[in-house]
């Protein structure tokens, strides 16, 4: 429980303290929703490897984490953006060529891991997989699991129902609990301490915070207590669960914000251009990661027309009319 009263510093900073070389992470959003694309750059100037990551269903603040060689092992249920990429490419590619050794369960599993990490619960039972490969294919050998003790010893358990018959169910799925070093999500509004709201889904990233042992939030603003305790019903996550708050502007892009921007096309189709292939890739990050101080080296590079056709409407909480192909 962190409860101090201002957590508020610079991205670099909350980086180089939080995130470790072989530190579990989780990264927050839903494909091309609110990933922490800011802290994902940081991670990536900052060299640091070997990390293992907990995604829900992401995008390309999974791949470009992978494309940068910051991952060793990753969990995830999904990893796509949208019509740019299917599936992600460099993640992709590092699951074919062996680079990054991965384990793979269903969305709804990968939400009641975080759920009892979150519960202080070292499983949570279910139906999901059964029947399944999820269920026979490992992707952790057992010399993995022994090795690193941050590693459940099974990836899941498949046992008789304690109650018998009971709810129709012979069979259940155990999944584990996951309790990462460090979750980092973006999220529209955060206090000085640390209290976040979130506008639209939240997907998994409350679960997230709460399963975590530190907490990083990027925010598009940061706004006085008094006013999130106006309507505290909105707010999703207390400030005992954040250990560092950071002020980003745009900090998901290029992913969307709900009620700020929209996701850029435009960016997204570029970034999948380079990355099927290693030269074009190596050219994006130096242009776009390692060419810019910031975020904001970044965002200039982009420009303020493009900025502005992602806008988002005021109304829907997206960019109409935006060119989407």
């Amino acid at each position: 429980m962190d409860v101090r009263a201002d957590k508020v510093m610079s991205l670099a900073e909350a980086i180089k303290t939080y995130v470790k070389e072989g530190s579990h992470i989780s990264i927050g959003g839903f494909t091309i929703n609110r990933n922490p694309m800011a802290a994902v750059y940081e991670i990536i100037r900052q060299g640091i490897k070997n990390l293992h990551v907990y995604a829900h269903s992401n995008g390309t603040g999974v791949d470009e984490l992978v494309g940068g060689g910051c991952v060793a092992k990753i969990e995830i249920a999904y990893g796509g953006n949208g019509r740019a990429a299917p599936t992600c490419i460099r993640f992709k590619q590092a699951i074919q060529k062996g680079t990054v050794v991965h384990e793979d369960y269903s969305n709804y599993q990968m939400s009641l891991r975080f759920h009892a990490g979150a519960m202080g619960v070292p499983f949570l039972p279910t139906r999901s997989s059964l029947g399944t490969d999820i269920v026979n294919k490992w992707g952790f050998s057992r010399q993995m699991r022994k090795d690193d003790s941050k590693l459940p010893d099974d990836k899941l358990i498949v046992m008789d129902n304690p109650f018998g018959d009971w709810a129709n169910c012979a069979k259940v799925v155990l999944v584990p609990a996951i309790n990462p070093d460090v979750t980092i999500l973006h999220v529209q509004k955060a206090d000085r301490q640390g209290t976040c709201r979130i506008q639209g889904l939240q997907f998994c990233d409350v679960d997230q915070a709460k399963a975590a042992r530190n907490v990083i939030v990027t925010c598009e603003e940061i706004v006085d207590g008094a006013e999130l305790r106006k309507d505290p019903e909105y707010n999703q996550i207390p400030f005992i669960h954040v250990s560092a708050v950071v002020h980003v502007p745009y900090g998901a892009y290029p992913s969307s914000c709900h009620h700020y921007y929209d996701y850029d096309p435009t960016q997204l189709s570029d970034f999948a251009k380079a990355a099927k292939d290693d030269g074009a890739f190596k050219a994006y990050l130096d242009k776009f990661v390692y060419g810019v101080r910031d975020h904001q080296g970044l965002l200039d590079l982009v420009g303020a027309e493009r900025l502005a056709k992602i806008k988002a409407d005021p109304r829907t909480g997206y960019a109409t009319g935006l060119d989407r192909k």
